[in-house]
C-alpha cells in the first residue's frame, strides 16, 4: 500500500515532485531568484550568490520539511495531510532521483556560493568572475536600466598624482560607476606632496577603488572591452602604482590595454559632456602643467605654448604656504590654489602692483617662477614692515591673494588670446565657431575663468569647462579617453610586456616656434574683474 494515500490511487503531491517538470522549474526559479538579486543596486556578485543561497534553503525548508498534506483540494487526503512533503516524496522510498536532485542541489549553491567567497579572497587584485560565459551575458543583460546594454564598457584607473581615481564609462557616455581617494588633508599637514606618501597611498586604496566602481557598475573585470590607465605624465612613484595594478588586471582577464596621456585626457573631457566636434583649442591648466594645444583628433595635437617653469596650481600653492593660509580659520582645509581664491573675494588686488609676466614675448608660452619670486619677496617686505615673524598670518594677507591672482589671469589670458588669433589666422580654427576648452584643476578658479571669458566674447569664441569635479584628476576622464581611443581604433593593446610609464612626456607635435615667429600682437582688452 502506498504511504500517503487513502482513497486516491496516486498521491497527487507526489505525482508533480515526481515529474521532470518540476525539476525545470526548481531550477529556474533558482536561477530567475539570482539575476533579480543582481539587479538590486548594492549587490556584488558575491553578495547576491549569498543571499541566493539563503533564501533558497530557508524557502525549501519551509517547502519540503514545514508543511504538510497536499496543495490539492481532494475529498480525503488520508495519511498525507499528516506528511511533510519530504514524507510524500516517492511515497517514502528512499534513494530515489528524486530525493537525489532535490539533495545535491542545495549542496551544489553552496560550494558555488564558497568558491565566490574564496575567489574574492585569493584571487589577486580582483576576484575572478566564473568560467562560463553564460553567466556574462546575463550580467549585461541585467534587468537594471544603467547595465541595460551590449555596450563597450571601459575602465579607467588614474594615479598620476595624488588622487587614486577609477570608473567604468561605455561608449556612449555613460559613467556606469565611480570611485575616488583624495590625498589632499594628508599633503596639506605636510605642506605639498612628497612623492613616496603619495605612493604609498595609492598602494593603500587602488584595490578598493577598483572594487568599489566595478560594484557600483555591478560587473565584474570580464565584462569590460579593455582597461585604460595614466602612464604619462605625472609623479613616477605614483604611475607605476596605476600600472602595475592595471597590468595585474590585463593579464589576469586577458583584456586590451589602452595606455593614457594624462593631458589627453583631461582636453577631450569636454566631448563627454558637451558635443564638440574636432578642431578646438584647449588650455590645461593644473598644479603640475600649463600649455595651449589645437584638438584635431583623438591622438592629434599641435602645442602652441607650455610652461617654461613650474604650473600656475604649483605657484598658487607655494604662495598659500607662503602666506600661511593653513592657519588661517576660512583656509585650514583648502588646499593653496583653493585657499587663494576664497581669501582673495576680500581683498583689494589694488593695493599692490603685481605685473603678469613675459608681457613682451610674442608667444603662447606661460612663465610662473617670476610670479612666485616676486610675490614672496613682497611677502618678506610686508612680514618686516609689520613686525611679524614668517609663519603668522598678515593682515595684508587677502589684497596680496587678491593681486598675485589677477597677475596670473591676466597672464593665461593673453596668452590665450593669442592662440585664438594665431589659429584663426592660420584657418586652423574656425572664424565663426570656435570653442576654447579650458580644463585642469585650476579651470575651476572662478575668477581665472572670467578672465578667460573675456577673452573668449572679444575673439567670437565659445568658453567651455569640463563640470569642476571633472576639472581635477579622476578616473572618469581616463575611462573616457579610453572610449574614444577604442572607437579610433588607436593605441589598443594587447601585448603589455613592453609598457612602461613615463614621468615626463610632451603631447602632441610642438609648433610652439612657428606661434612665436608669427609675433601676432595682442589688442589690450579690459579685464574689469
Amino acid at each position: 500500500m502506498n504511504v500517503g494515500v487513502a482513497h486516491s490511487e496516486v498521491n497527487p503531491n507526489t505525482r508533480v515532485m515526481n515529474s521532470r517538470g518540476m525539476w525545470l522549474t526548481y531550477a529556474l526559479g533558482v536561477g530567475l531568484l539570482h539575476i533579480v538579486l543582481l539587479s538590486i543596486p548594492f549587490c556584488s556578485v558575491p553578495v547576491a550568490w549569498t543571499l541566493t543561497n539563503i533564501i533558497h534553503n530557508l524557502g525549501m525548508y519551509v517547502f519540503l520539511h514545514a508543511v504538510k498534506g497536499t496543495p490539492f483540494e481532494t475529498p480525503d487526503q488520508g495519511r498525507a495531510r499528516l506528511l511533510t512533503h519530504w514524507e510524500q516524496l516517492d511515497y517514502g522510498v528512499q534513494f530515489t532521483s528524486s530525493r537525489k536532485f532535490f539533495t545535491i542541489s542545495p549542496i551544489i549553491l553552496i560550494c558555488r556560493v564558497t568558491n565566490m567567497l574564496m575567489l574574492r579572497r585569493t584571487a589577486g587584485a580582483i576576484p575572478k568572475p566564473p568560467k562560463s560565459k553564460v553567466y556574462g551575458f546575463l550580467r549585461r543583460f541585467s534587468v537594471h536600466p544603467r547595465t541595460l546594454s551590449c555596450h563597450k564598457l571601459v575602465l579607467g584607473i588614474e594615479t598620476s598624482c595624488d588622487d587614486t581615481g577609477a570608473a567604468v564609462v561605455d561608449e556612449t557616455g555613460n559613467v556606469l560607476g565611480e570611485a575616488l581617494h583624495s590625498q589632499t588633508q594628508v599633503h596639506l599637514k605636510t605642506g605639498g606632496i612628497v612623492p613616496p606618501v603619495a605612493q604609498q597611498l595609492h598602494r593603500e586604496n587602488i584595490q578598493r577603488i577598483v572594487e568599489e566602481t566595478l560594484s557600483a557598475c555591478r560587473i565584474t573585470p570580464s565584462d569590460l572591452s579593455a582597461i585604460a590607465t595614466t602612464i604619462k605624465p605625472g609623479l613616477a612613484l605614483s604611475l607605476g602604482v596605476g600600472l602595475s595594478f592595471s597590468l595585474q588586471l590585463v593579464n589576469q582577464f586577458k583584456k586590451p590595454f589602452i595606455p593614457i596621456h594624462h593631458m589627453e585626457a583631461h582636453a577631450l573631457t569636454i566631448r563627454l559632456t558637451n558635443k564638440v566636434e574636432f578642431p578646438f583649442l584647449v588650455l590645461l591648466i593644473s598644479g603640475g602643467h600649463c600649455l595651449l594645444a589645437l584638438v584635431q583628433g583623438v591622438s592629434d595635437f599641435l602645442l602652441l605654448g607650455k610652461s617654461l617653469d613650474i604650473a600656475p596650481g604649483d605657484m598658487l600653492d607655494k604662495v598659500a604656504r607662503r602666506l600661511s593660509l593653513i592657519k588661517h580659520p576660512e583656509c585650514s582645509t583648502m588646499s593653496g590654489g583653493k585657499a587663494i581664491e576664497q581669501l582673495a573675494k576680500d581683498g583689494n588686488r589694488f593695493h599692490f602692483t603685481i605685473n603678469p609676466p613675459m608681457q613682451n614675448a610674442k608667444n603662447c608660452d606661460f612663465s610662473f617662477t617670476g610670479l612666485q619670486h616676486i610675490t614672496d619677496k613682497l611677502i618678506t617686505h610686508k612680514e618686516k614692515e609689520e613686525g611679524i615673524e614668517k609663519g603668522q598670518i598678515l593682515s595684508s594677507a587677502a589684497d596680496i591673494a587678491a593681486a598675485v591672482q589677477h597677475a596670473t589671469a591676466c597672464h593665461l589670458a593673453k596668452r590665450t588670446h593669442r592662440a585664438i588669433l594665431f589659429c584663426k589666422q592660420k584657418n586652423l580654427l574656425s572664424p565663426a565657431n570656435a570653442v576654447l576648452v579650458v580644463s585642469g584643476g585650476v579651470a575651476s578658479n572662478l575668477y581665472i575663468r572670467k578672465a578667460l571669458e573675456i577673452v573668449a566674447n572679444a575673439t567670437q569664441c565659445t568658453l567651455l569647462c569640463p563640470p569642476p569635479r571633472l576639472c581635477t584628476d579622476n578616473g572618469i576622464m581616463i575611462a573616457w579617453n579610453g572610449i574614444e581611443r577604442l572607437r579610433a581604433g588607436l593605441g589598443v593593446l594587447h601585448d603589455v610586456e613592453d609598457i612602461r610609464y613615463e614621468p615626463k612626456c610632451p603631447l602632441g607635435v610642438d609648433i610652439s616656434r612657428e606661434v612665436a615667429e608669427a609675433a601676432i600682437k595682442v589688442p589690450r582688452l579690459k579685464m574689469a574683474l
